[in-house]
């Protein structure tokens, strides 16, 4: 039926129509009966597709799938879907950092603005609640997308047993096996642990046992300084934990930060309460007693010093996840960072079995698995698709928020491409002003012969979301002058933006 959807390279390896499973209506009646009250595929059923793994990648590309009117399976074995950003990682995360700094601003930054308030506690039992609240909402959503999209889901554990076969140990017990024409990777990523010490998830944790601590801790450590790290740096500072940032490299926030930007919200944390120690390298760790001891010393050598901590955070990057996949049944390898080999449309060296998300090349963000997992489909059913990877934005979620899209200036400077470099800063803005809340600048960067832009960066408040206008300028290949020249409500956190275009083409207004 579908068979012109499917690439040319996929067709041989297809099954025959002569051998799919026939029977009565009265019999397919009853097959239907008894699949929804076991919830999942039998063997002798075959799929257009089946997805292993339902975080952001799986479940976008099985409603996608589902919207073009294929069969579709979905595996997942966490027993809700959403993968690691939903469940425990970018939503439940998200709403600490809101609710922590709800907290915090209560605490030490009402009086200014004519609020007085009496006694105020935190319910850090309270404040979980409501984060699982949110989180149980959105992967319901989820189910009910299947449902509408008429998705199968399947709870369970999946391993290739052939190319065209997935076995499945089924979460609540039992096996159960489904054949697809098409089978998608989406199995996501893990944080990687570091060596000497043990994740408990309690006293060494990850970002999962970030958002689940019961208590504040007196004390803490993070390893890493990306994104992760610092976010959760901000929940439990803000909470009241004395917290330290260990950091390899010389600035905070991923090598993908604009240095300058780095800087800039690395003095507002500070002020926060965050210390930091960059160039500094962890040595070893000592979780054996009641307190985690960590040695660092300087990158390039130097005199060792210990830090000791209630917990220690270890947020030193994120890994592709294989585990039990039984890609070795297949013939699929790894490169040497864990990442399944793909082509431009995603596929293996086996034209039908595609891989999508974080456990194949590219930035490990939820918003990239979504569009990979729009384009997969595409190419599926269409034989076409498209990601613009030079306009994928990232954001961090601290206070304020930083926001990125295109090359910083040291990618510009090692490609020796001619630049040039237009800011404004939010305490030049009415909006920001007003809110007193005018940390940070817009920052952008454009050719300097055609001035089409190259880059934008954003510390501020409302980053996040403002970034969106910067990725649409990309993707359309807008210059600095096309932005300056657009109008933009008044008065509003975004005439920075336009005013920091306007300093990229000629000179802003207001500074």
């Amino acid at each position: 039926m579908f068979s012109h959807m499917i690439p040319r390279a996929s067709r041989p390896l297809l099954r025959s129509a002569n051998n799919t499973f026939r029977a009565s209506p009265s019999t397919l009646y009853l097959v239907d009966k008894v699949q929804s009250r076991r919830s999942y595929a039998t063997e002798t059923e075959e799929k257009d597709l089946v997805i292993i793994g339902g975080g952001v990648a799986g479940y976008v590309a099985a409603i996608k799938a589902g919207q073009e009117g294929l069969k579709v399976a979905c595996i997942e074995k966490r027993g809700s879907l959403g993968g690691t950003c939903l469940n425990v990682g970018c939503i439940p995360s998200k709403s600490l950092l809101n609710n922590s700094h709800l907290y915090h601003q209560i605490l030490h930054d009402t009086k200014n603005r004519g609020i007085e308030v009496g006694d105020v506690k935190l319910n850090l039992k309270q404040m979980m609640k409501a984060k699982e609240t949110s989180v149980n909402g959105l992967t319901k959503g989820i189910e009910f997308l299947f449902k509408k999209n008429n998705v199968e889901y399947i709870k369970g554990t999946g391993a290739f047993a052939d190319e065209h076969t997935v076995q499945v140990n089924l979460t609540e017990g039992g096996e159960t096996s489904v054949r697809g024409k098409n089978i998608l990777i989406a199995t996501g990523s893990e944080a990687t642990p570091f060596p000497g010490l043990t994740i408990d998830e309690k006293k060494v944790i990850t970002s999962t046992g970030a958002i689940a601590l019961e208590t504040v801790p007196k004390k803490m450590v993070v390893i890493g300084g990306g994104i992760i790290g610092l976010e959760m740096a901000s929940v439990w500072s803000r909470l009241g934990a004395e917290v330290t940032v260990v950091e390899f490299l010389g600035q905070i926030g991923g090598p993908g930060m604009d240095a300058e930007i780095s800087k800039n919200i690395q003095k507002t944390l500070g002020k926060q309460g965050i210390k930091f120690k960059l160039n500094t390298k962890v040595m070893e760790g000592d979780d054996s007693g009641s307190d985690v001891k960590i040695k660092v010393e300087a990158a390039k050598g130097g005199k060792e010093e210990t830090l000791d901590a209630d917990v220690v955070l270890v947020a030193i990057g994120r890994r592709p996840y294989t585990a039990g996949l039984g890609l070795e049944n297949i013939g699929l390898e790894t490169d040497n960072r864990g990442r399944i080999v793909i082509d431009q449309e995603y596929r293996t060296k086996i034209p039908h079995i595609r891989v999508i998300g974080d456990v194949t090349f590219g930035p490990m963000l939820a918003h990239k698995a979504e569009e990979e997992a729009v384009a997969a489909i595409e190419f599926i059913t269409k034989n076409y698709g498209h990601v613009n990877y030079g306009a994928i934005p990232s954001v961090m979620y601290t206070h304020p928020e930083v926001a990125w899209v295109g090359q910083n200036e040291a990618e510009l400077k090692e490609a020796g491409v001619k630049y040039k470099v237009g800011s404004f800063p939010f305490s030049a803005n009415s909006r920001a002003k007003t809110n007193l809340d005018s940390d940070g600048m817009v920052k952008f960067l454009a050719d300097a012969e055609t001035d089409r832009i190259l880059g934008i960066h954003i510390v501020g408040p409302n980053a996040g979301e403002m970034i969106a206008e910067g990725v649409l300028a990309l993707e359309y290949g807008a210059s600095s002058e096309d932005v300056a020249r657009t109008s933009h409500a008044h008065p509003t956190l975004a005439e920075a933006f336009k005013e920091a275009a306007m300093a990229t083409h000629g000179k802003a207004i207001h500074y």
